[in-house]
């Protein structure tokens, strides 16, 4: 804030725009878990299968079998993501929480295999492991929450991070006006 006070910088009404911007896209957001779903199903798709070809290219490299199952388990996740997109947004509680069970198992397994290796950092993989375990099982018994869950948190951080513009905003106002 030292360099708006001496700058001679003169705050726009941008980012108080952008700040009431963000507060109504969070009310949004969190009043609206059905579009919020449609649009997480389709930016999930498209990580899941990057990570995927990512896994699949350092199973190249260090041919492991985890590494290999990771790569085609995303790609199988993504694929469905983005084709099935009204489905998926339906369900994608539901088939996030296969994926962390999933993927909790494969790190489970993955911490076995670096403790025969003699590994040190094997405990930190499976409380990963079964970290993803206990959450994907507790999504599993309760998808409707999971749902909810998502939009409400997305929309609590939009308003909070335009309360945080327009407070920015209104500082360096106050700053530049004496």
């Amino acid at each position: 804030m030292i360099i708006v006070e001496s700058s001679g910088f003169k705050p726009n009404k941008g980012l108080l725009f952008f700040g009431i911007l963000m507060i109504l896209a969070g009310v949004w957001v969190a009043l609206n878990p059905d579009a919020v779903l449609l649009a997480t199903a389709l930016y999930l798709g498209a990580a899941f299968l990057l990570g995927g070809i990512g896994y699949l290219a350092v199973f190249r490299t260090l041919k492991s079998g985890g590494f290999l199952a990771l790569g085609l388990l995303d790609i199988i996740v993504g694929l469905v993501l983005i084709t099935n997109l009204g489905v998926t947004a339906a369900s994608l509680t539901v088939l996030l929480a296969l994926w962390v069970v999933c993927v909790g198992v494969i790190q489970i397994a993955f911490a076995m295999d670096a403790r025969s290796a003699g590994l040190k950092s094997w405990t930190w993989t499976l409380v990963s492991g079964i970290a993803g375990l206990v959450f994907g099982m507790l999504i599993l018994a309760h998808p409707a929450v999971g749902a909810f869950t998502i939009s409400l948190m997305l929309g609590i951080y939009l308003i909070l991070y335009g309360g945080l513009s327009v407070a920015e905003y209104a500082a360096m106002k106050k700053m530049t006006a004496g």
